[in-house]
């Protein structure tokens, strides 16, 4: 009687030995006393949908004094507006180079400090008496001068003679 006795005491403490050292069910094994962490699944990351963006439109007045650059809301590859656009900004270069924006509200902005001068090329020329238009601006091309305007009335003008925003 004392053999199977023994055998048990043996097989109850191998059972007890290997019961301890064995991983936990979702987790790898650890020291005694430490709690386990119970391994979540990961799922896939949502797929964010790509910005689509915009591309950039250009004109020119005949006269090659006034160049403009449009900027669908967005921005471009290489541009985003601040607040996001959309943005319209024309260049003359003559009698002193002057920049006029309008962006997607608020009043037009007139620089006379232009740092990055680049005007004046265009994907096309807007004849004298053409009109232009994309995205709330349209601009009417004069022979006195380029006026452009966002569809809330705020506008710019610009000419060798004259500036005006509002």
């Amino acid at each position: 009687m004392r053999f199977p006795v023994a055998a048990c005491v043996v097989l109850l403490s191998c059972a007890v030995a290997f019961a301890s050292s064995a991983p936990t069910p979702g987790g790898p094994g650890g020291e005694a006393g430490k709690p386990q962490q119970k391994q979540t699944e990961t799922k896939p990351a949502e797929k964010v949908p790509a910005r689509t963006l915009g591309v950039a439109e250009t004109f020119v007045m005949p006269s090659g004094n006034i160049g403009c650059i449009y900027i669908p809301e967005g921005g471009t590859a290489v541009y985003q507006p601040v607040d996001g656009g959309p943005e319209l900004s024309c260049d003359r270069i003559e009698p002193k180079y002057v920049r006029a924006t309008l962006g997607r509200s608020g009043k037009a902005v007139v620089l006379s400090n232009v740092g990055d001068q680049g005007c004046c090329g265009g994907d096309r020329t807007v004849d004298y008496g053409e009109t232009w238009s994309a995205g709330p601006f349209t601009c009417y091309s004069e022979r006195t001068g380029l006026t452009c305007e966002r569809s809330d009335g705020h506008s710019f003008l610009l000419s060798r003679a004259r500036i005006r925003a509002d």
